[in-house]
């Protein structure tokens, strides 16, 4: 969610993000080796002093990327940060259109498939829009959660909002009147941590949460077709088959059908094949990396890049040889990217320990029952210990008065 270093290609685009920082570079074997560098903390930011209700200045917040992405055409490219700010980016040539203010830290974003807008997710749950024709325009409410949301989506015609929240929901809503909701997508049992419109199957959607699943669905009718365990795909020897973890990205590659999920803090990708026919994931392979994994994504061209938590090769690609996923050795186009992202490192440095932020989101268990018989456990031995400590009652005679709990004390008969 946030705070850690991403990846994003479109075409030939590629941007790394980390901190404060994204450095935008071309994945073409041309000469060209152009660069484009933007730091967060040296955009504008709004002049007035925020203050909460209590007249106190709040905080403005880190300027780290939170969220990013492209548009379908690659065209143009979104940011947003941690002081609250929506940054637009046109990027042939790359060059920022505008700074606009959110009314809250974003989750996640995403453009419509028109490119006319930008839709920005919240941490209250609540989506606006922001005018990409009109750069500098204010935001638009569109629709409201009760709960926080973690990503939002666009079906390939912008006929539907697509939104996951915290509270295990998908909700599909209908775009020119999002208080229409065609449908939910119910089964998760945890928090709803990405979802994914397929292109080439726009009826088809993936979505990966806390419960450690990924889901089939055919999100108009809100039905589910398939759901794949992931703890079952593990061998019971590897270190994280009992630990509980969220995907934090999920990414396809439309030459095969293939779908690559990446899992938040683990050192592992993922790789299914989309059998569109049959209506469900097939597991292919599972790539197992030296370092921990900040993000992944395809280019069509060439495959699967992956981003990790490693100077001396930051960045590998994948490809499937022979039948079998695995990383190529370094070509002139990795060697070029994985030297920028050196002599830039300082910018990723920051993300090697930073946690993404699901593990808040699962619920929490409560024993009602244990805590009730703990505490009144405690209770009776505090009485006990206030009567040992007063002593016994004494009668009037210095004896002590010997009576039976409970038993009144008979009357003498004359």
């Amino acid at each position: 969610m946030a705070g850690s270093a991403g990846l994003a290609l479109c075409g030939n685009e590629l941007v790394v993000r980390g901190g404060s920082r994204l450095l935008a570079t071309s994945t073409s074997s041309s000469d060209d080796d152009s660069l484009f560098i933007y730091d967060c903390s040296a955009a504008e930011k709004e002049a007035q002093e925020h203050k909460g209700e209590d007249g106190q200045p709040v905080d403005k917040g880190s300027d780290t990327v939170l969220a990013s992405t492209f548009s379908t055409s690659g065209s143009y490219f979104a940011l947003t940060d941690d002081s609250k700010r929506l940054i637009l980016f046109r990027t042939k040539p790359w060059q920022c259109l505008s700074v606009r203010t959110v009314v809250r830290r974003c989750t996640a974003l995403t453009f419509t498939a028109s490119e006319e807008k930008v839709l920005v997710a919240d941490k209250s749950g609540d989506v606006y829009s922001f005018s990409v024709l009109e750069p500098h325009g204010s935001g638009k409410l569109e629709l409201g959660h009760l709960s926080m949301l973690l990503d939002v989506a666009v079906s390939p015609d912008d006929r539907y909002v697509l939104t996951a929240d915290r509270d295990e929901k998908i909700r599909v809503s209908w775009a020119a009147a999002p208080h229409n909701i065609e449908s939910f997508c119910l089964g998760h049992t945890e928090f709803v941590s990405r979802i994914f419109v397929v292109p080439d199957h726009p009826e088809l959607l993936l979505s990966s949460s806390g419960d450690r699943t990924l889901r089939l669905w055919q999100y108009r009718s809100g039905r589910e077709l398939h759901c794949c365990h992931l703890p079952s795909l593990q061998e019971p020897s590897e270190p994280w088959s009992n630990k509980r973890f969220a995907a934090s990205r999920i990414t396809y590659w439309r030459q095969e059908d293939c779908v690559a999920l990446l899992c938040d803090g683990l050192p592992v990708v993922c790789l299914f094949q989309l059998d569109v026919p049959r209506r469900q994931l097939v597991y292919q392979q599972q790539l197992t990396f030296q370092h921990r994994v900040w993000d992944a994504a395809f280019e069509e061209a060439r495959g699967l890049w992956v981003l990790q938590d490693c100077r001396e090769a930051p960045l590998v690609l994948c490809r499937p040889v022979g039948g079998q996923w695995q990383s190529l050795p370094e070509s002139a186009v990795s060697k070029r990217v994985c030297a920028h992202l050196r002599e830039n490192w300082a910018m990723l440095e920051g993300s090697a320990g930073t946690d993404s932020g699901f593990s808040s989101l699962y619920k929490a268990t409560c024993d009602n029952m244990t805590t009730y018989l703990k505490k009144k456990e405690e209770r009776l031995q505090q009485q006990l210990e206030k009567k040992r400590r007063r002593g016994p009652p004494r009668g009037s005679n210095g004896q002590t008065k010997k009576m039976k709990a409970g038993r009144a004390p008979r009357s003498c008969s004359s």
